[in-house]
């Protein structure tokens, strides 16, 4: 019986690296590192040096602020769209978050030293991530904004979509517990909101498993955060105007 072997993810299924120019890819090629993350795996504590970026493909990884008695709250999530460890290349080793992976699956690693020569060229690299900071600091206020402001219903809808724009099925394995730790509320009140779009035919949820059933009216609930955010980061791959010309 012949065996079929599912093909490992490549480094233009993350998008960020997909933009860039042929050249600018082809210095840095040969150092991409492709690694298998798992669920849960921490891969920046909160105050840790960095010594890596990570460009998912397959993988979702969660950037939560840890309060001194232990409370977090998610402030951004990072998938294909984008990559791990900003503050490389914004002048700091550090960052005040921590680093967990949401869903399993894989990412290209690049060691810091890489990453800094070939952003220091001031070329496709340094205009791409300064772009990319931009939109990350855009879904990072506008979480801010959607927690203070929108019902558990909305933020659970923004979350729902901004998740599914990052995998290639309709369907999430997350309990409702890690969904509520991420938002930052009561599992009570995520169990609640779940049954109110699961009532609506928005979604079907069992136990740790969550399928979206009609995504363009789970998109009509979702507060106007959600297309902020989609809006930024479309803005961000877009082709850009050639300012030397």
């Amino acid at each position: 019986m012949q065996e079929h072997t599912i093909p490992l993810p490549s480094p233009l299924q993350n998008h960020l690296l997909a933009a860039l120019p042929a050249e600018s890819f082809e210095r840095i090629k040969p150092y991409l590192e492709l690694v298998p993350l798992s669920l849960g795996q921490v891969l920046y504590e909160s105050g840790g040096i960095l010594h890596a970026m990570y460009f998912p493909t397959t993988a979702i990884i969660s950037l939560h602020y840890v309060l001194e008695n232990g409370a977090s709250a998610e402030i951004a999530g990072v998938g294909n769209e984008g990559v791990l460890g900003i503050a490389l290349f914004m002048g700091g080793n550090t960052t005040p978050s921590l680093a967990t992976v949401q869903t399993a699956g894989y990412a290209y690693r690049l060691k810091s030293r890489v990453m800094i020569a070939e952003f220091n060229r001031a070329d496709a690299m340094l205009r791409l991530m300064l772009r990319y900071t931009q939109a990350l600091m855009t879904q990072m206020s506008q979480t801010a904004v959607c927690n203070r402001h929108h019902t558990i219903e909305q933020q659970l809808c923004r979350w729902l979509l901004l998740t599914l724009d990052r995998l290639p099925t309709n369907e999430l394995s997350i309990t409702q517990e890690l969904i509520a730790s991420k938002l930052g509320v009561r599992r009570e009140g995520i169990t609640e909101a779940a049954g109110n779009l699961q009532r609506l035919g928005l979604i079907s949820y069992r136990r740790g498993h969550i399928t979206v059933l009609d995504r363009i009216r789970l998109e009509s609930y979702a507060c106007e955060c959600y297309q902020v955010v989609k809006k930024e980061f479309g803005r961000l791959l877009a082709p850009q105007p050639d300012y030397n010309s």
